[in-house]
C-alpha cells in the first residue's frame, strides 16, 4: 500500500542562510563554533537552525568531523617538483594511518586559497596541512577553517597576528642558515660578486633565505649591489626571463644564490641563452635538492631539504596533533644540508 505522506526535502545550509539573511559561509562558521561570528548573528542563525529542524543534521556533521577519513593538503604550487615529492610523502603517512588525502592548490593566490579551504572544510577533514600562498593572512585562513580544525603550516609564515586559541603547528626549513652556507661556499670558491636570485620578498621563506645570503656577504666584508638582488616568481620560466637583469649594470655578478632549484634551473636556461656556460662561466646554487638537481647540466649545488621526508614529517606532526589536541603549539625547524656539485665553480677568466 502506497503512503500519501509527503517526503520532506533535506534542509541545506543554503536554506538556513536564506532564512536568516546571512551567507552560507556564515552558517558554516556557526556550525563549526567559530569565534569570528558575532553574538547577535550567531543567535539568529541558531534560531533559524531550530526553526527549520536542522539540529539532527548538525549533529551528524559533527559526528562526521570526529570520524573523518580525510586529511586536507593545500599547496601554493603544484608545478614545482618539490611539492610533488612533498605531497607524495604526506600521502604515504596519511594512507598508512587509514586516511585519504584531499588535495588542493592555490597557485599563490590568497583568494584562491580561501576558496579551496572553504570547499575542503565542507568535507569535514580531520586536519589540514597548508603551505600558504604569498600574502596569506592569518585571520582570513582562520575565517575559512575555524578554530576547531587542526592545521599545520609548512615553511611559510602567515601575515597578521594569530589568535591564541588557534593551536596551529608549524614545520619550517632552516632557510636562513641554508643560504648562508651556500653563500659562504661560493665565497670560499673565490667569488666576490654574488647575487641573490629569484623569489618574492613578500614571502617569508624568501626573506629568510635572503637574510642568510646577506649575513654571509656582510661577514665577509663584501658589498651587495642593488642589481644583484633580482625578484621573480619561483619558477623556471620566470627565472629564465629575468636572467638579463643580473647583467643590466656593471659590475656583473660571477655567481648567484638562487631561491630554489626551479629558479636555479631557469637561470641555467637563461645563462645558456646568453652564451654563458653554467658551472664554468658562472656559478650558482639552488635550494631543495629535487630529483632533477643531480641530473641537470651541470649537476646543481643545492641545499638538500628531502621533500618526501618533509611530507612524511608534516603528516606525522598533524597526526600527533589529532592524538594530543590540547598540547601546546609546536614549531619544528628542519636543518638543511649543502650538497656540492659542479654548478658552483670557481670564478673563470671570462667571468
Amino acid at each position: 500500500m502506497e503512503s500519501n505522506t509527503p517526503i520532506r526535502r533535506k534542509i541545506t545550509l543554503s536554506d538556513i542562510a536564506a532564512g536568516c539573511g546571512v551567507s552560507r559561509a556564515t552558517v558554516s562558521l556557526v556550525l563549526r563554533g567559530s569565534p569570528l561570528v558575532n553574538r547577535k548573528t550567531r543567535a539568529r542563525v541558531e534560531e533559524e537552525l531550530r526553526r527549520q529542524g536542522y539540529v539532527y543534521n548538525r549533529m551528524a556533521a559533527n559526528l562526521r568531523r570526529r570520524t573523518s577519513s580525510g586529511i586536507a593538503l593545500v599547496l601554493n604550487e603544484l608545478a614545482n617538483p618539490f611539492f610533488a615529492e612533498f605531497a607524495a610523502g604526506v600521502d604515504e603517512v596519511v594512507g598508512e594511518a587509514g586516511f585519504v588525502t584531499l588535495l588542493g592548490c592555490t597557485n599563490e593566490s590568497p583568494a584562491r586559497e580561501q576558496a579551496v579551504l572553504g570547499s575542503l572544510i565542507e568535507h569535514g577533514p580531520a586536519g589540514i596541512i597548508l603551505s600558504p600562498a604569498e600574502h596569506s593572512d592569518a585571520s582570513q585562513v582562520l575565517a575559512a577553517v575555524g578554530a576547531q580544525t587542526p592545521l599545520l603550516l609548512f615553511n611559510r609564515e602567515l601575515g597578521g597576528s594569530l589568535p591564541e586559541f588557534a593551536h596551529w603547528d608549524r614545520l619550517t626549513l632552516d632557510n636562513q642558515h641554508g643560504t648562508r652556507l651556500a653563500t659562504e661556499h661560493l665565497i670560499a670558491r673565490g667569488h666576490r660578486r654574488i647575487a641573490f636570485f629569484g623569489g618574492h620578498r613578500d614571502s617569508s621563506s624568501c626573506r629568510q633565505r635572503h637574510a642568510g645570503y646577506a649575513e654571509a656577504m656582510q661577514a665577509a666584508g663584501l658589498p651587495i649591489e642593488p642589481h644583484w638582488q633580482v625578484e621573480c616568481a619561483p619558477t623556471r620560466l620566470a627565472a629564465a626571463a629575468q636572467t638579463p637583469a643580473l647583467f643590466a649594470a656593471a659590475p656583473a655578478p660571477t655567481a648567484a644564490v638562487c631561491y630554489n632549484d626551479a629558479v636555479a634551473l631557469g637561470l641555467v636556461l637563461g645563462l645558456n641563452q646568453r652564451g654563458l656556460h653554467p658551472g664554468r662561466d658562472f656559478a650558482l646554487t639552488g635550494f631543495d635538492d629535487i630529483a632533477e638537481a643531480q641530473l641537470s647540466a651541470p649537476p646543481l649545488t643545492t641545499l638538500a631539504a628531502a621533500p618526501r621526508a618533509r611530507g612524511r614529517q608534516a603528516a606525522e606532526l598533524l597526526l600527533q596533533r589529532l592524538r594530543e589536541p590540547q598540547a601546546e603549539p609546536r614549531h619544528t625547524i628542519v636543518p638543511v644540508q649543502l650538497v656540492i656539485r659542479e654548478s658552483s665553480c670557481a670564478p673563470s677568466d671570462r667571468s
